[in-house]
């Protein structure tokens, strides 16, 4: 068995995508079908590096600590799948930081939920703190979709709806970016463009390139830093008046809109970090 393994779930094209790059690349690495794992601590394992990219986040996370407790060495590691995952907690740490992002607050009831949207000023975007692909994300334009949208989550019920996140709208130019990092570095970045007010590729945004300017490499890297992320992608929007803002962190990246894009390998930048941090790796 190999000392690197892949950790997946699904075989999406991101994950085809790296399997050829790594074979390119000519290393030894196990495909790692994390439904079919199992682990036993006091056991060890072959693997000295893993790449996490379970489509399911708790899977992931459950995974990482399991291996983390074998001493594998997984990118990302699991601190950072639990501040990226979360978007209360990925928003706490980038404040820690001192990272400009949209006004944001949260509250727990429906009462002090109106409080705090009103505090911000309509519009505002009602967000799951779980939750990807622009999912269960709602537009507040005034209190009676405010009131509608908070009487909904109350009535579903769980332990999510009962928290209240709430991010004052920004007025983007139809556009949002997504930059690239990977080890310290920002290799590449695509605006996501759409005339829906959610600019994100799931829900039918078109990608096409986007230099990486000092601005937005600077701020991509101290995001990456907050979390600790070692293979992230930054959401970044611009705000016509202050500018860049940083919007979400993601830590099981997708790239396969992005290759092509932007004249970037991706999966083989990716598959190289993971690759360098072998015990044994000699670097070329």
């Amino acid at each position: 068995m190999a000392e690197l393994a892949i950790i997946y779930d699904r075989v999406r094209p991101d994950e085809k995508m790296l399997f050829e790059a790594l074979d390119e690349l000519g290393v030894a690495y196990d495909k790692v079908f994390a439904p079919q794992l199992t682990v036993t601590f006091g056991q060890a394992v072959p693997w000295k590096v893993a790449l996490e990219r379970c489509v399911s986040q708790s899977r992931g996370h459950a995974v990482t600590r399991a291996l983390e407790g074998l001493g594998v060495r997984v990118i990302n590691p699991s601190h950072v799948i639990e501040l990226c995952g979360d978007k209360l907690a990925t928003n706490a740490a980038m404040n820690r930081a001192g990272l400009p992002t949209p006004k944001t607050g949260v509250a727990f009831t429906a009462e002090s939920a109106l409080a705090l949207i009103e505090e911000i000023g309509y519009p505002v975007v009602m967000k799951p703190t779980v939750g990807s692909w622009g999912r269960m994300v709602s537009k507040l334009n005034d209190r009676d979709a405010a009131e509608a949208v908070i009487e909904h989550k109350e009535v579903l019920g769980g332990p999510q709806h009962q928290i209240f996140y709430v991010q004052e709208l920004i007025q983007k130019p139809e556009r949002d970016i997504r930059a690239f990092v990977v080890g310290g570095e920002c290799i590449g970045a695509i605006y996501r463009t759409s005339e829906h007010w959610i600019t994100n590729t799931a829900r039918g945004a078109k990608a096409s390139k986007c230099d990486v300017t000092p601005d937005i490499a600077e701020l991509s890297l101290r995001a990456a830093a907050a979390v600790g992320g070692e293979i992230v992608a930054i959401d970044l929007v611009e705000d016509p008046a202050r500018g860049l803002l940083v919007i979400e962190i993601n830590h099981t990246m997708e790239f396969k809109n992005s290759v092509s894009t932007t004249g970037v390998n991706i999966p083989r930048r990716m598959g190289e970090y993971a690759i360098a941090q072998l015990p044994d790796h000699v670097p070329a």
